[in-house]
């Protein structure tokens, strides 16, 4: 509640890109938390923050917990804050009991998870797994053309770590579900295997912009028109390959945007996601051939993001199912519908995550809401799994991990 005051949004959400005087603050006060609790903060080249208590043999690779602290503009007070302070909250409770952890624990803020102000999104964990290069991190820029680089290096948060070198010996996040599985079957954890596979594009549609009065019909090269067409293929995609896939434009630029000018150009994004990434290919398969068909305006469409589905370790995922289990939480094994850090973190590292309910299965929204109990409980999973990886790193039978290739 705490961080959630900073960036507030009239309707109990958070609006918190990231890079915005608001992330500088949110970081500047879980630094302060961390350095509280006894750990010491380093900072990478592209503001991934890690804060690191130490363990009884710190030439052990640390244990990694965390997730981000930028939310979406219309953005709730839990998705990524919680896993970042549930984080927090197991270090506080090791120092309350004089646990000593074999291998060190690190509490990681990942930049830029939602890719609200620069996509696309998880970019700078995705520069850690090796999936982007840091140039084209660095030469990311927003809406308003303002670039990632310069903006890192505004709030203070630009460190000397090249990306990528500080090493994890296992990653575990927990999150809200962000979906209803959880609260619709009455239980209180997800353990989560793995997460489905994403494309981003960009759309561009050129027509020719003309007077809406004087303008015949038949004559028109309305952008918007054939743009529409576009939005309704995404739709009949999804559907089709239903019902694990889904497709989504959630943003859409119309030029010159005039009550009395038909539209000469409209750009626009389309996300498609699924399990398997062959229904993937197939689904681009379609939405080409859609754009093919289009002849009333020239289409440009560009994948701007190939993000594989990835299955999690079998030994972190087999630590959360063990602590769930000791706990007595009512539970269940489930793919993440969204994307998440850890998903392109395991890639690199041995990885696994915690869901807990969240009310309606809303998320990315002011009303999004969790339980105390459910956030509690998802934080004793944690625990019990970062314990039993801090004693099991260092051991090549539990860091075996199996990803999808692309």
């Amino acid at each position: 509640m705490d961080m959630a005051r900073i960036d507030a949004l009239p309707g109990g959400g958070c609006g918190r890109l990231a890079l915005t005087d608001g992330d500088r603050e949110a970081r500047d006060l879980f630094a302060s938390w961390c350095r509280e609790a006894g750990c010491t903060v380093t900072i990478d080249r592209l503001g991934n923050m890690f804060a690191q208590r130490p363990g009884r043999d710190n030439a052990l690779t640390p244990i990694g917990i965390g997730s981000h602290l930028d939310t979406q503009p219309h953005g709730g007070k839990f998705d990524g804050v919680y896993g970042v302070l549930a984080g927090l909250e197991i270090v506080r409770t090791l120092n309350d009991h004089r646990i000593e952890t074999d291998a060190p624990i690190d509490v990681v803020n990942w930049t830029n998870e939602e890719g609200a102000r620069f996509a696309p999104a998880m970019l700078c964990s995705g520069v850690y797994a090796g999936l982007f290069d840091l140039d084209f991190a660095l030469s990311r820029t927003d809406a308003d053309g303002m670039q990632f680089a310069k903006e890192l290096e505004r709030i203070g948060y630009a460190g000397d770590m090249p990306c990528g070198s500080h090493k994890l010996g296992a990653f575990l996040e927990a999150h809200i579900e962000q979906g209803p599985v959880l609260e619709r079957h009455a239980q209180v954890i997800g353990v989560v295997t793995g997460g489905q596979g994403q494309r981003w594009y960009d759309v561009t549609v050129s027509g020719r912009d003309a007077h809406s009065g004087s303008t015949p019909m038949a004559g028109r090269r309305d952008a918007l028109v054939a743009a529409s067409r576009l939005v309704l293929a995404v739709q009949d995609i999804a559907l089709e390959f239903a019902p694990d896939s889904v497709g989504t434009v959630g943003e859409m630029h119309v030029t010159p945007n005039s009550r009395n000018t038909v539209p000469g150009e409209v750009q626009f994004t389309v996300d498609f996601r699924n399990p398997d990434d062959a229904v993937l290919s197939r689904m681009d398969e379609a939405l080409r051939d859609a754009v093919a068909r289009e002849t009333a305006a020239s289409v440009n469409l560009q994948m701007i993001w190939h993000n594989p589905p990835v299955r999690f370790a079998p030994a972190c995922v087999e630590a959360i199912q063990a602590a769930t289990t000791a706990y007595g939480y009512p539970r269940r094994q489930m793919v993440s519908g969204a994307g998440h850090d850890a998903c392109q973190i395991a890639r690199k590292v041995p990885t696994a995550m915690v869901f807990v309910p969240c009310k309606d299965g809303l998320s990315h929204n002011e009303a999004e809401s969790a339980e105390q109990s459910h956030l509690e409980a998802g934080c004793n999973v944690l625990l019990g799994a970062a314990l039993h990886l801090s004693s099991a790193v260092g051991h090549p039978e539990n860091q075996t991990h199996d990803i999808i290739p692309a």
